[in-house]
């Protein structure tokens, strides 16, 4: 009898293991294929540059919502195309030797995931950034074939109310905000 008992409750320890993790979604993210860019408004014209993706994995819950895992973007590798502003964005506004990476922590997904084609979500969580953390919602397309997720997001950062340097300069003004896209693949299990 009592053998008997052990082995319903292993049963059903078992089942409900295995039912949770039918429940739980990854998103893992390829940086090869993922494109992070940002313009930034200023006198005259308009900065644009390029970031790469370090790495990306989400796990989310399609039932609850719930989310987890983090998104990082390697600040390092931003890029202009203009050395002079480039060493002054590293140095001065990022400060990368100090502050390499921005990272994105997931905490909920709202929306529906597809199973296949077209789609729209949220994602709620936490961007760490220049050693400050700050709530943010991105809201993304989704395009899911055979497994694989194309995702794009776009969203403003007020880097500068977030505690990172103007580069403004004399005449040279730039904007206080900077809008952020990000084209990420990745595939889903």
């Amino acid at each position: 009898m009592i053998q008997t008992r052990t082995a319903a409750i292993l049963l059903i320890a078992v089942l409900a293991a295995v039912s949770a993790q039918a429940e739980q979604q990854v998103l893992a993210l390829d940086p090869q294929a993922s494109k992070v860019s940002f313009s930034l408004k200023a006198t005259g014209h308009t900065v644009e540059g390029g970031l790469a993706l370090k790495s990306g994995r989400i796990a989310f819950d399609p039932a609850t919502g719930a989310a987890s895992g983090e998104i990082a973007i390697d600040l390092a590798s931003a890029q202009t195309g203009n050395k002079t502003r480039d060493q002054k964005m590293h140095d001065e506004v990022f400060e990368t030797k100090k502050h390499p990476l921005a990272v994105f922590r997931a905490e909920k997904i709202r929306g529906t995931v597809p199973t296949s084609g077209a789609g729209q979500v949220t994602l709620d969580g936490t961007l760490s950034l220049h050693g400050s953390n700050h709530k943010v919602s991105l809201p993304a397309k989704l395009d899911v074939q055979n497994g694989r997720v194309k995702a794009d997001t776009q969203f403003e950062i007020p880097y500068v109310e977030w505690g990172l340097n103007d580069p403004s300069v004399a005449m040279l003004r730039v904007a206080k905000v900077v809008t952020v896209r990000v084209r990420a693949e990745g595939t889903l299990e």
